[in-house]
């Protein structure tokens, strides 16, 4: 196999294309954020990348919160269209059709048509060069009681979610293992007994 080598870049897919919800009910924003991730487990944190430029930006430092919503492939559009335009001209809520749903922790909304949501409360921001990263405790998380089965497991191939790799836009499609499923030991198959 050879390579080509190109200069450093952000070429890190797939990456999750989340909408964040923030601002308060009167004064609510979604914004599109790809640059998240987690960033520790116990507090459970998060962070986002947000350039100070954007509507949101503003919005976020003022009241120290967020809520990073998990979208379907079935809102892709909508997903895209958050990303383009600014929630200074336009109130994406209602152009999108979204629904404000009430956070148990945060002040700012949830989008109710997002089967995850994750209340966020911002403890530090590192400015960078083009973007500033707020790091975040995820305070909250709010699951579709469809995606949870019968005995309380969290069923993710069930919510359709987005992925987003070099400008385009993939569903996650099917499961080919789960963690630790390469230490275990093969299941033996059973002998067909010829009659």
């Amino acid at each position: 196999m050879s390579k080509i080598v190109w200069n450093g870049g952000t070429l890190l897919a797939p990456v999750p294309p989340t909408l964040v919800s923030c601002g308060d009910f009167e004064n609510a924003n979604i914004m599109t954020v790809a640059w998240t991730g987690i960033i520790n487990t116990i507090p459970p944190k998060t962070y986002i990348s947000v350039r100070p430029r954007r509507h949101s930006y503003n919005l976020i430092k003022e009241s120290g919160e967020f809520v990073i919503n998990l979208p379907t492939a079935e809102l892709v559009r909508k997903v895209d269209y958050c990303g383009i335009y600014t929630g200074a001209k336009v109130n994406k809520f209602d152009k999108c059709e979204f629904t404000k749903a009430k956070a148990s922790k945060v002040s700012c909304p949830l989008i109710e048509e997002c089967p995850i949501n994750l209340e966020c409360r911002v403890t530090k921001v590192i400015q960078m060069e083009t973007h500033d990263m707020f790091i975040a405790d995820i305070v909250a998380v709010n699951v579709d009681d469809r995606l949870v089965n019968k005995q309380g497991k969290l069923c993710m191939e069930r919510a359709d979610l987005l992925a987003y790799a070099h400008s385009e836009y993939y569903t996650l499609g099917k499961r080919i293992g789960k963690m630790g499923f390469s230490a275990t030991k093969p299941k033996k198959k059973k002998k067909q007994i010829s009659k």
